[in-house]
């Protein structure tokens, strides 16, 4: 089983090469990202292929009908050319660089190209801006949005995850974007991940139907809340300041 060289603690495993794409979705404030990301998964009916570990972070272990799973996992299918990255631990500012550091090392080893982070990020907007925008390295830009109708993100910055791995982007011969929408107060905020599922489609055009999301989270919403809770009860020093100005 291939794994990453320890970084700070963090240990990326799989069992089987993952796609030349990936795209992940965080834990994060309004868990739009990982519901997106949880959502891709069930729906292109992926299976588990690797998973992240850590020393680092205070542990998690997820579990569902009485048996317990890796709080951040890969998944995929040999027929589909995409890994999707499902990070239910939330990853602290002070750990970011650690982590996209192990990540990228990983994608440099396994002969990955480009890697999507599916964001959402509570910022002051209006009612038009509910959309969903992108920040990328001119090569992402160049390869996957030069014929689409995705908007680019005005101006700001990106911190944490986000942040860590754009910098690498900018960096490496990684092709990396960050797809982003602005999130609510309420978890999941479903209407965000809708539109970060759509957007991801009108890119990749993998023919996803993202009407059956909101079910698919009805069915998942205590275990969202529970999840939003440990976020909330983890320390303000310890959690970065969402900051994005459009």
């Amino acid at each position: 089983m291939p794994t990453t060289p320890p970084n700070a603690g963090f240990r990326i495993s799989n069992d089987t090469e993952p796609s030349t794409t990936v795209v992940a979705g965080f834990s994060a404030f309004g868990l739009a990202g990982l519901t997106a990301a949880d959502y891709l998964v069930d729906h292109l009916d992926l299976t588990e292929t690797g998973h992240v570990s850590t020393d680092s972070l205070p542990p998690i272990t997820p579990f569902e009908e009485g048996r317990p799973r890796h709080h951040s996992r890969l998944f995929s299918r040999p027929d589909l050319d995409l890994t999707v990255l499902v990070n239910e631990l939330f990853v602290p500012g002070q750990a970011a660089d650690d982590f996209a550091d192990a990540l990228l090392s990983w994608t440099r080893d396994n002969g990955v190209s480009e890697i999507v982070v599916l964001s959402g990020v509570p910022y002051a907007h209006g009612p038009d801006d509910h959309a969903t925008f992108y920040v990328a390295s001119d090569d992402y830009r160049t390869h996957r949005l030069a014929d689409t109708d995705v908007s680019p993100m005005a101006k700001g910055f990106l911190d944490g995850v986000d942040g860590a791995l754009m910098q690498r982007g900018i960096e490496s011969p990684l092709r990396t974007a960050v797809f982003i929408t602005p999130v609510h107060e309420q978890v999941p905020d479903v209407t965000a991940a809708i539109r970060l599922i759509e957007t991801f489609d009108r890119v990749y055009d993998l023919g996803i139907d993202a009407g059956p999301l909101e079910a698919f989270a009805q069915s998942v919403e205590q275990y969202y809340q529970d999840l939003a809770e440990r976020l909330e009860a983890v320390d303000d020093q310890q959690v970065p300041e969402d900051r994005m100005y459009m």
